[in-house]
């Protein structure tokens, strides 16, 4: 028997909003050409958007749940070629940059001793901003695994493309947290590409400043930084002004764009193109990291642009265009229902389909009720802009004369290929991820959760079972280094506060293998 109280129950209630005469985007059913180019890849790391910072806090796990929903409610997964669950980071892939002091506590802090572990919480920045969590460990292990095994797939030549939503916190330094990020997981990714790769530039178009990737590779002349942020002198970090432009050996391999509140597309992707462009010329990149912080979009919590998600997409495709190995990052973004809808339309741009306007059914359609399930609702107009073109002319100008500088991109002399992780996984117990990870970077540890046919073709390898007579010999002989301290960097203002009245509402041993092969002159 059912009381009349509980005749009505969510069970019963309409699996999706009637949209009434709003339509419905049907989902994409042709899959991709196996030997079509590029090939993309799409890192999403199960349970990734179940944690929680908090209840006020800006930062949103979640809105990794709706992109992934709203990827699939459209059929991207059928134009992707294959889609990973990566595992997550070990901790000596964590201290490959951080110190080891830091990722300790990180590993063992948790809600109920953060009271017994206080004086370790103020040393590490774990405040305000970064607060403890439950399983914080466990999201930062996620997100980092992605972008090590995105960035390993690049290096193999595994695919082309590797995208990772939940990766891109760019503000994390070397031995504190900062502005919502613990780990690093961009500068993990491009010191696993520099193992291959000579010259890596890294692009951040998150509306704050890429503090922590610029400080690590402020010194080096193999990674340039670009970052299009806003600045003025009080907006979280503080840093990022138009004349730091690196130091020693990384003398003008640091570019900063420093803009104001309000920027619309045209005199975004202005400045964008013209940079970008200039710079891959001058640089020459053998790979690129982007950065897609989605908080320099309209109407965000915490932003002041007046970017749409169309602009915001189009700087994606422009770096896509170069046709270089690119790995996709998320960042930034507070408005989650917006933060889903950028990423989602910039994944349907990574892998060449076109998508409607109308949103798919998903369990997650009331998110989106207030713009009547549309992909680009009008985000513009709401911030005044404070740019003008002489001002963004006056920094390109200053930018160029920068690149002037390089006389050319920097070489790599021959030398051995740096160590790998083998050593460091020698003493713990080998699982079927890391097995692979031993046979070759093209394995990257994860386990493919793509429905895509294998493209073996034309296969050529240990299982050809048409593979001509004779041996094959690959490997290197790799020695492990000693890895040098480095000073942890200084700690910012909180990234929810100081925000200006014009912005929007704030809410040791060897490993032996066959004989080394010479390594390649780059």
């Amino acid at each position: 028997m059912v009381r009349a109280s509980q005749a009505t129950t969510f069970s019963t209630s309409a699996y999706f909003d009637d949209r009434g005469a709003h339509g419905t985007a049907q989902p994409i059913t042709e899959r991709v050409n196996p030997h079509s180019r590029p090939i993309v890849s799409y890192f999403f790391p199960k349970g990734v958007g179940e944690h929680h910072y908090g209840e006020r806090h800006p930062m949103k796990p979640h809105r990794l749940t709706l992109t992934n929903a709203l990827v699939m409610g459209y059929g991207l997964d059928k134009q992707i070629h294959h889609i990973y669950n990566p595992r997550p980071a070990t901790q000596a892939e964590l201290e490959m940059y951080h110190d080891h002091d830091y990722i300790d506590f990180l590993s063992r802090v948790t809600p109920n001793n953060q009271n017994e572990m206080r004086h370790l919480i103020d040393t590490f920045n774990c405040v305000e901003d970064c607060p403890i969590f439950s399983e914080m460990y466990d999201f930062c292990r996620m997100y980092a695994g992605a972008s090590l095994a995105g960035a390993r797939k690049l290096t193999s030549g595994a695919c082309d493309t590797a995208i990772n939503w939940s990766g891109g916190l760019h503000h994390a330094k070397r031995g504190e947290a900062s502005g919502f990020c613990y780990v690093n997981d961009i500068v993990l990714a491009i010191l696993e590409l520099l193992r291959y790769h000579p010259r890596v530039l890294y692009i951040d178009i998150d509306i704050h400043h890429g503090d922590g990737v610029e400080l690590t590779f402020y010194h080096s002349n193999r990674v340039m930084t670009v970052s299009f942020h806003k600045y003025t002198g009080d907006f979280f970090p503080g840093t990022g002004k138009l004349d730091d432009n690196g130091s020693s050996l990384g003398k003008h391999f640091c570019l900063n764009v420093p803009l104001q509140d309000g920027i619309d597309d045209d005199m975004y992707l202005t400045i964008f193109k013209t940079v970008i462009e200039d710079t891959v010329t001058a640089f020459r990149p053998t790979s690129i990291v982007l950065q897609c912080g989605a908080d320099s979009l309209g109407c965000d919590r915490l932003g002041a642009f007046n970017l749409s998600i169309a602009a915001h997409g189009e700087c994606v495709n422009f770096v896509r265009k170069f046709n270089v190995p690119l790995l996709v990052l998320g960042g930034g973004g507070y408005t989650i229902k917006n933060v889903s809808r950028c990423w989602t339309y910039e994944t349907a741009v990574l892998v060449g389909a076109a998508i409607p306007d109308e949103l798919p059914a998903t369990v997650y359609d009331p998110f989106f009720r207030d713009s009547q399930w549309k992909l680009h609702p009008p985000l513009t107009g709401r911030v005044e802009n404070q740019n003008s073109p002489a001002s963004l002319q006056r920094i390109t100008i200053s930018i160029r004369n920068k690149l002037r500088y390089l006389q050319g991109a920097p070489s790599v002399a021959m030398q051995e290929i740096p160590p790998d992780l083998e050593g460091w996984l020698a003493d713990e117990e080998r699982k079927p991820d890391e097995i692979d990870d031993e046979r070759g970077t093209a394995f990257a540890g994860e386990r493919r959760s793509d429905r895509t046919m294998a493209r073996n073709e034309f296969f050529d390898g240990d299982n050809d079972v048409d593979q001509d007579e004779g041996p094959i010999s690959t490997g290197v002989k790799r020695t492990v280094s000693s890895r040098r301290p480095r000073a942890p960097g200084k700690r910012g203002r909180g990234k929810g506060r100081g925000r200006p009245s014009t912005g929007a509402k704030e809410d040791g041993d060897e490993t032996e293998e066959p004989p080394a092969a010479p390594a390649s002159r780059s």
